[in-house]
């Protein structure tokens, strides 16, 4: 069973950086597309950046030009770069990927199990 093994978290002063990581907790066939995403409680999870297998990258409106979102191919892995962080990016932050683990398997959906960034004003 393939999991999402996410790091990085933590708490942080307002205008402060952190980075999140993530990448499958074994080796898989294949990887699409790999993305974060944020939700706080009573809201609904959305998405924060996106990175397609060729590198291109969508961002949500609200950390663009703070948040860098970037994968290293060899090692399955993706990473946020969250600078000039505000009290209101506090949330429990999801990584999501679309993998195929074996030859014969299909593709689908997988997800981190969250870490918490706290942003403090």
């Amino acid at each position: 069973q393939v999991q999402l093994v996410e790091s990085g978290g933590g708490l942080v002063q307002a205008g402060g950086s952190l980075r999140l990581s993530c990448a499958p907790s074994r080796s898989i066939f294949s990887i699409r597309s790999m993305g974060w995403y944020r939700q706080t409680p009573g809201k609904q999870r959305d998405m924060v950046a996106s990175i397609t297998s060729g590198g291109s990258t969508n961002y949500a409106d609200s950390v663009k030009g703070r948040f860098t979102i970037s994968r290293d191919s060899a090692k399955n892995t993706v990473y946020l770069q969250m600078n000039s962080l505000k009290p209101e990016d506090s949330a429990v932050y999801y990584c999501n990927s679309n993998i195929r683990p074996n030859w014969r398997d299909d593709w689908r959906d997988y997800w981190g199990q969250g870490t918490q960034v706290t942003v403090s004003s």
